[in-house]
């Protein structure tokens, strides 16, 4: 083997090790998301207060889970159906629809970036079933409520997110309130929970029946 080649595997075995230990840390840290850094690195403001996962409303975790990964209790960081059904209907820029599950959202969030890219969903599959692998499901939500991006100006997190919309604490929101936080995950810096339009009322309507059905799976999410 010669010395270039060793060196990138050396370089490879660094990189694997700093997320190996990124993510144990994820275990019990409050981690930034890279867009977060982001802001802090240029001098933007970042509405973030961490909340656990006891302290938010159930209506906001059942509302998220059915608009964003409806299979998040079934898999193992990847919904492997969605994903193949994304390819078949990509192009050569790279899909045009996520099919990203909550680990995704997480993985995406944490260690990469934004935008469409067969590269990007490529690293985004082992890392978000690397996550699973070491995170409980519960904690898994609990960091993607915190790190999701929740509208402009800075808002990440559900805690931030209902004060900034709804004046009252992410632990109090309504099934009304929950439907229409979570339907704006989708395009947060167009749909404004607090003020929203006419589609967006009838996106959250739709989603707070879908949120309210017994058939949701969440019992991932017992203790």
């Amino acid at each position: 083997m010669g010395r270039y080649a060793r060196r990138i595997l050396q370089a490879a075995a660094l990189v694997v090790a700093l997320f190996l230990a990124l993510a144990l840390a994820g275990r019990v840290a409050r981690p930034l998301s890279t867009l977060m850094l982001w802001r802090y690195a240029t001098g933007q403001p970042v509405k973030r207060e961490w909340t656990s996962l006891e302290r938010m409303s159930p209506f906001l975790m059942r509302a998220v889970i059915a608009s964003e990964d409806a299979q998040f209790c079934r898999h193992d960081g990847v919904d492997w159906q969605a994903v193949g059904d994304v390819l078949e209907q990509s192009d050569e820029d790279g899909p045009s629809r996520g099919a990203s599950t909550i680990p995704m959202q997480v993985a995406r969030n944490l260690f990469l970036w934004q935008g469409r890219s067969y590269v990007r969903k490529g690293l985004e599959i082992p890392i978000a079933m690397t996550l699973s692998a070491l995170w409980p499901k519960r904690r898994m939500l609990e960091v993607y409520l915190n790190i999701a991006e929740w509208g402009p100006g800075g808002i990440f997190g559900a805690q931030a997110a209902a004060r900034a919309y709804f004046g009252t604490p992410a632990a109090a929101l309504d099934p009304r309130e929950a439907a229409l936080l979570a339907s704006a995950l989708p395009n947060p810096l167009r749909r404004n929970p607090g003020r929203p339009s006419a589609l967006h009322l009838r996106l959250a309507q739709r989603l707070a029946g879908k949120a309210a059905s017994p058939g949701l799976p969440l019992d991932c999410l017992a203790r």
